[in-house]
């Protein structure tokens, strides 16, 4: 196994470069990576103590790291270049193309990127919350404010895609089990039926959710294949009748799945003028 460090320099939290640079490192197979974190690198004496930090990296590893840089101070970027490490300036790679094609200079100012950010700060944490309130159906009231609300089976992955949509896109998403009385009834959830357009099911194969509920109840009923394959035919067959769209969560993550809801959500608003 090829082992390297990977370090991520900023002179803010270090999301940007940590996100960009493990994106770019995930087309990499075989690698083991070790990532090193050094964020609000504000001052030329932070650089020199990152200095020592690389060179021993460099020394204990034999062969130099990996050095990810979101740095708009141009001196700290400059003193950090002396270590011996490949060195990736992601702002670099695209401001001055930008500046260039855009026909101005750039402000180069620290952290005006999170400042841009801050009036969708509120929105999020907003959604995040309405997320919480409306998780696993625990209260239906105000589904008319939700953006989305998921159904499917019990640990399908309804809770985490909620969130996640609710904290990277901002969007007041719900979800809603469905549960062997709403098989019995052939019915959605009556809280449910004056939301049809916002609804969107999850579903997964019953070999995963078995292995996902004996984790949470071992040797149960409710975590026995049976019962799993039982009701997510149940809740397909469900879905498929009353017209729900519905996203197979077995092989995708969740950063996947909520792209792909993002994208049949956006279709619906395009599609009914919204």
């Amino acid at each position: 196994m090829n082992r390297r460090t990977v370090i991520f320099i900023s002179d803010g939290t270090g999301i940007t470069a940590e996100t960009l640079g493990n994106g770019l490192l995930s087309q990499f197979a075989g690698i083991e990576l070790r990532p090193v974190r050094f964020p609000f690198m504000d001052s030329l004496e932070k650089a020199d103590a990152c200095l020592l930090r690389i060179d021993e990296i460099r020394r204990q590893d034999g062969v130099r790291p990996l050095v990810f840089m979101t740095l708009m101070k141009e001196e700290i970027s400059k003193r950090l270049r002396t270590a011996d490490a490949l060195f990736l300036d992601l702002f670099e790679a695209f401001i001055s193309p930008l500046e260039q094609e855009l026909g101005q200079r750039s402000t180069h100012s620290v952290g005006r990127s999170h400042g841009q950010e801050r009036h969708e700060y509120a929105r999020r944490i907003a959604a995040m919350n309405f997320a919480l309130a409306h998780d696993d159906g625990i209260s239906a009231a105000d589904l008319k404010n939700a953006d989305v609300i998921l159904v499917g089976v019990s640990r399908c992955g309804k809770t985490p895609t909620s969130l996640y949509l609710s904290l990277q896109f901002g969007l007041m998403a719900a979800n809603y089990p469905l549960i062997p009385e709403d098989f019995d009834r052939d019915s959605l959830p009556q809280p449910l039926l004056p939301f049809r357009d916002k609804l969107y099911g999850l579903t997964i194969s019953p070999e995963q959710l078995h292995r996902i509920r004996e984790e949470r109840r071992p040797h149960s009923h409710y975590a026995s294949l049976a019962n799993c394959r039982l009701e997510v035919a149940a809740a397909e067959s469900l879905m498929r009748r009353t017209g729900i769209a519905w996203f197979d969560m077995t092989s995708r993550s969740i950063e996947e799945m909520a792209v792909h809801l993002m994208q049949a959500i956006n279709k619906g608003r395009e599609e009914n003028g919204s």
